[in-house]
């Protein structure tokens, strides 16, 4: 059977890879998302390689840049300014996420009309060693305290396999600096209400001779910080209400013995217990002032969040698409998106 000829299609498809010494799998990744996806730009960042990834991911044909800023939140920052296009597939460079996941990956995106469909893993994993039990605990606790302070029920906040709208990538501001990126991803999402979906994807084991850039203690402390820092800075009054109710728990805990002693003998003979209960209740009640106060600010810069968002068009779910056929020749409908089809 004779398999159509890949076809121009409206939308710019650009699959991004943030490498650092991959060069074991970087050339295969290229290559499968090239075979799946022949018309999308593929883009490899490099970031610091001691090896021959820069070579090797040149060789496969992907377009090559670099980050000198060590960490895979800055390289996320970098390629989200340099790079235009109206779908974007991220995708970890250790050839261990399934690129014949991404058409349908990108059509859930364009036919609903979402802004991030993430490929989950934890149902679809060969075995312990492509992905550990430590972890796989680590990201349901993780996911589940996230989940807890946002209110949405996600099952693989950290999944490093994501394909997002333009109005998504260019409305979301990267401050994070290593593998906490996931985490900012999804809290961004979540924060503004953005439609966004999962897609169980099967996710494999690192070739022999590749290792695993991620610490299990180490990142997995840095991402329980990144989002006590970030529930602080989306939901300001429930975090200060929060410290409020502990410290001032504590002040009357301290104080209540000093009340009853003078109730009874109208003295003061514990006066330093006395003056730590008045500290921490001044401390709780400046807390709550502070929740009050950095709750306005952060209710003005979410509308700010929200009008950046709004101005650019979203996938438009209608209009007529054009196709793009995968390796196999199964054809996938990327119907076009309103900046598109309105010009």
């Amino acid at each position: 059977m004779t398999h159509p000829s890949p076809q121009p299609f409206s939308q710019q498809i650009a699959v991004l890879i943030p490498c650092y010494n991959e060069e074991k799998t970087v050339a295969q990744v290229v290559r499968d998302f090239r075979a799946i996806l022949p018309m999308a730009m593929i883009y490899v960042y490099d970031n610091n390689s001691t090896d021959q990834t820069t070579a090797k991911a040149k060789e496969a044909g992907a377009i090559v840049c670099s980050e000198k800023y060590q960490g895979k939140g800055n390289v996320m920052r970098r390629m989200f300014s340099d790079i235009d296009a109206d779908v974007y597939v991220l995708v970890d460079g250790d050839n261990t996420y399934h690129a014949a996941s991404a058409p349908e990956m990108i059509d859930k995106l364009l036919s609903e009309r979402l802004d991030m469909v993430v490929g989950t893993r934890l149902t679809a994993h060969e075995g312990d060693d492509s992905f550990r039990r430590g972890h796989q605990f680590g990201n349901h606790l993780l996911t589940g305290f996230m989940s807890l302070i946002f209110g949405r029920q996600l099952t693989d906040m950290l999944s490093g396999y994501r394909v997002m709208s333009r109005r998504f990538v260019k409305s979301f501001p990267a401050l994070s600096q290593g593998f906490e990126t996931e985490t900012e991803l999804t809290i961004h999402a979540l924060e503004l209400k953005m439609p966004i979906a999962e897609i169980v994807t099967p996710y494999g084991s690192r070739p022999e001779g590749s290792e695993s850039k991620l610490s299990t203690y180490r990142d997995g402390c840095r991402i329980l910080l990144t989002i006590i820092a970030l529930f602080k800075k989306e939901r300001p009054l429930t975090f200060f209400t929060i410290l409020f109710c502990l410290l001032a728990t504590l002040s009357i805990g301290l104080a209540t013995p000093v009340l009853f002693t003078y109730a009874q003998t109208g003295l003061v003979p514990r006066f330093p217990t006395a003056i730590l209960a008045t500290g921490i209740m001044l401390l709780a009640c400046l807390s709550l002032t502070c929740g009050l106060i950095l709750d306005t600010v952060t209710h003005g810069r979410r509308e700010l969040k929200r009008l950046r968002y709004l101005a650019i068009a979203a996938p438009e779910a209608g209009g007529g698409g054009e196709r793009i056929y995968c390796a196999e020749g199964e054809s996938h409908l990327f119907q076009q998106m309103h900046a598109g089809s309105s010009k």
